[in-house]
C-alpha cells in the first residue's frame, strides 16, 4: 500500500460542524486544504477554501486531488466516496462513523477494483507531526520524531500519543484505522508501509485482545518486519471484547485465533506467543520502546 500524504486535499461535507472545524485546523497545521464540497454551498467560502456542490466541480477549478476527506453523515457516506472514486481520487478518509455494513462491504468492493485506499470510518484520520494533518487526530499530543503510532481505537492511540510525547519520542506518523465492525485498510497494510517508511525507527501498534487477525498479524510481525513493534493490547482483563472486522477476515484462514487464558484470568495474546514485546499499561511503551531501540 502506498499513501501520498503531501499532496492536494479535498473536504467533502466541510460545512458540516466538525468539518468546518478541521478544515480550519488542517489548514492552520500547513495541509494542503484545496476545495471543500457541500451541496447547495457552491460559490461560498469556508477559512479561505472554495466550497463547490459536486467533487468534479472542484476538480475541473483545482486539479488532481489526491486525498478526500469525508465529514458527511454516516447514511451519505457511501454516495460521497463513489463520487469521489468516480472522479479519480484514490485517497479516502471517512471520518464518519456508524456507516452501515453492507454500504462499507460495497464500498470496499469498489474500492478494490480501482485500487483506491479507505481510511476509516470512524477513524481519526492520519498526522505527521509538524508537517500535516488529515483528519481529526489531537495536533497537540504529537511531536515529530521516528515513532510510528498505529491504532484502532481514536481515544486510547491519542492517549498514547501524549504518553509518547511526554517521555521523549516523537512520532513520524499518527494513523488511526477506525473502529467500526468493517474498517478499510488494515493494520497489517500500515504497518508493511510504516517498514518502509526511512523516517519511522520503530512502531507502536495499539490493538484489542480478540481481534480476528491478531494471530496474522502477529506472525507478519515476528517474521517480516524489520523494524522494532511494540504492542499494547486493550482490553486483556475485560470478560468480553468487541471484534473488529476487515474485508480480509472473512476469508478462509488456516489458523483461527485461540485466545488463552492462564490460571489468574489474564488474557495470553498472539503476540505474546511470538514474543512480542507488549505492554500492561500505556506508561510501560516508553521503556519498551527504548529497550527495543538500543537492540
Amino acid at each position: 500500500m502506498n499513501f501520498t500524504l503531501d499532496g492536494k486535499v479535498l473536504i467533502q461535507g466541510i460545512t458540516e460542524p466538525l468539518g468546518a472545524i478541521y478544515a480550519a485546523k488542517m489548514k492552520d497545521y500547513g495541509t494542503n486544504v484545496v476545495a471543500g464540497v457541500s451541496v447547495g454551498y457552491g460559490g461560498q467560502t469556508v477559512y479561505d477554501i472554495p466550497v463547490f456542490d459536486l467533487v468534479e466541480q472542484a476538480l475541473s477549478v483545482v486539479g488532481t486531488v489526491d486525498t478526500t476527506i469525508i465529514f458527511v453523515s454516516p447514511y451519505l457516506a457511501l454516495d460521497a466516496a463513489l463520487e469521489a472514486i468516480s472522479a479519480g481520487i484514490r485517497q479516502i478518509i471517512l471520518i464518519s462513523g456508524g456507516i452501515p455494513p453492507l454500504d462499507m462491504v460495497h464500498l470496499l468492493r469498489i474500492a478494490s477494483e480501482t485500487q483506491t485506499t479507505i481510511l476509516g470510518p470512524n477513524s481519526l484520520g492520519i498526522i505527521v507531526p509538524g508537517k500535516w494533518l488529515l483528519g481529526t487526530q489531537p495536533e497537540e499530543f504529537y511531536t515529530p520524531g521516528g515513532v510510528g503510532l498505529i491504532g484502532c481505537a481514536g481515544s486510547l492511540t491519542s492517549e498514547i500519543a501524549l504518553e509518547l510525547s511526554q517521555a521523549g519520542f516523537g512520532q513520524s506518523i499518527g494513523v488511526n484505522i477506525g473502529s467500526d465492525i468493517i474498517v478499510g485498510s488494515s493494520l497489517s497494510q500500515w504497518l508493511q508501509m510504516l517498514d518502509k517508511d526511512k523516517n519511522t525507527k520503530a512502531v507502536v501498534l495499539v490493538g484489542e485482545v480478540g481481534e480476528p487477525n491478531e494471530q496474522t498479524l502477529a506472525e507478519y510481525i515476528a517474521e517480516k518486519m524489520t523494524k522494532p513493534v511494540i504492542a499494547y493490547i486493550a482490553g486483556r482483563h475485560s470478560p468480553g471484547f468487541k471484534h473488529q472486522h476487515h474485508v480480509s477476515d472473512f476469508l478462509p484462514s488456516q489458523s483461527d485465533l485461540k485466545v488463552d487464558v492462564d490460571k489468574k484470568g489474564r488474557k495470553i495474546t498472539a503476540f505474546e506467543q511470538k514474543k512480542i514485546p507488549v505492554a500492561q499499561r500505556p506508561s510501560q511503551i516508553p521503556e519498551l520502546l527504548k529497550k527495543a531501540l538500543k537492540k
